[in-house]
Parts: structure tokens; sequence; C-alpha cells
């Protein structure tokens, strides 16, 4: 439900920041409370990762870049709305594949598949199509610097990176997969020097995003920290 008191001016919010630092879980809850779109764009290269793994351009880790571009054509993804979990999941080809894009052999992987300039263009266009008409919330890595760079507002999600492995492996826990607190550690590690490396659209702040750092913060204090920060973006008084 969104929240009677914010401002009726439909804006982007463009939420950037590393792995594992809560970007979709609080992306999805501002989309909640303002009542705008929610589009979680690691979903969508998780997707095209995962559709990769199963028709044979990665294997044994090893990703076949040209493979994985012929297959871009051939792959759908949407975003469909699911009332029990109050969110949208991804459908990869008509079939649901929110479980499916969160293993631990995506997150190894998707790094690399989301370096290739060809998968960047692809979901660049479709990402920017969902915006067109604002009152939406995208997450990712690049949203405010190549995505949406006027964004009317952009934040920069932070915090340890020893906190970041311990949500990330309770996460992978709950779900059932069988993971060690170290390999997790070196998963988290490996996919903030490959996001902050590759040559196409870099991990990077932007120079407008405003930083935060949620490693002591829970979700009720981030949101009360966002909505003044969103009031005064839209011209509203902070409350």
């Amino acid at each position: 439900m969104s929240d009677t008191n914010t401002p009726d001016r439909k804006i982007i919010i463009a939420v950037d920041g590393f792995s594992s630092c809560g970007k979709s879980t609080f992306a999805k809850a501002i989309a909640a409370r303002l009542g705008y779109i929610f589009i979680d764009t690691g979903a969508m290269y998780r997707a095209v990762t995962l559709y990769a793994l199963e028709h044979g351009a990665i294997r044994s880790g090893i990703v076949d870049e040209e493979q994985v571009v012929r297959l871009l054509d051939r792959i759908s993804i949407a975003f469909r709305f699911n009332p029990e979990r109050g969110a949208s999941d991804i459908y990869v080809d008509g079939e649901r594949a929110e479980g499916r894009i969160r293993t631990i052999e995506v997150s190894n992987c998707v790094s690399r598949v989301s370096a290739i300039p060809e998968v960047r263009a692809k979901l660049v266009a479709m990402q920017q199509e969902m915006g067109r008409r604002k009152g939406v919330v995208m997450d990712g890595r690049d949203i405010g610097t190549v995505v949406f760079p006027d964004a009317e507002l952009k934040l920069f999600m932070t915090a340890d990176p020893a906190v970041r492995t311990r949500r990330r492996y309770d996460e992978l826990r709950a779900k059932g997969d069988c993971v060690s607190l170290a390999e997790v550690e070196r998963n988290v590690r490996s996919r903030d020097e490959a996001d902050m490396s590759r040559a196409v659209a870099p991990l990077r702040q932007a120079a407008d995003a405003v930083v935060l750092d949620n490693s002591r913060m829970s979700v009720e204090e981030q949101m009360e920290w966002f909505m003044d920060l969103y009031r005064k973006t839209c011209g509203a008084p902070a409350r």
C-alpha cells in the first residue's frame, strides 16, 4: 500500500550498490511504500545466466560468451506480480524462475555474464523501456550511472563485507542450499572485484548518489532515513 502522505510527483529512484547489501529487499520496500513499480535488474542478469547454464553456454564455470550472445534472441524475461509475496516474480520463457536464479551456481557466474557488452545492451534497453513512465524503483549495479543517469533520486548502498557474507549465507541456508561460510565469502569478494573491474558499466557510485551504509541499520531505520530524503527530493518538508 502506498504512503498517502508522500508527494504526488512520480520520479525514478535508482538503487545501486554491492552484492548482498539488501538492495533488492530495500528497493522492494520503497516501491511498496510509495506505490511504485519495483524492477529487480539483478534478477534479469541472473535470468540470462540461468538460461545460459541450462542451455550449455556455461560449463564447469566457464562462460562461452559467443554462445551466450547467440541465446539472447531466444530468451524471454518477464515480471509478474505475486499476490502471495506482495512482490513480482521473474519468469524465464514463461516459467517462474525466482528460486532457480538465486543458487550459488548462478551467483558464481552472473558477474561474468553481466560483463558481456551484448547482454548489458539488451537488458539496459529493456530496463529503460520499463522506466519510461517513471514511478519506478530500480536496483542494480549501474542504474544511476548508465540506465538512468538522470534519475531524480539515486542511492548507493554498501555494508561491511563480513555483514554481507553472513546475510547471503543465512539466505542460502534458509533456502536449503548446502554452502559454507567460506564459500559464500569467496563469492561475495569475487563478485565485488568482478563488478568493479569489468570494462562495460563497472560498479561505481554516481557523483550525485547518496550513500547508505546499512551495516548496522534495520530495515525500519533505513526506511525512515529514506523517506526524509525522498520528501526533500520531491520538494516536500521532511518529517
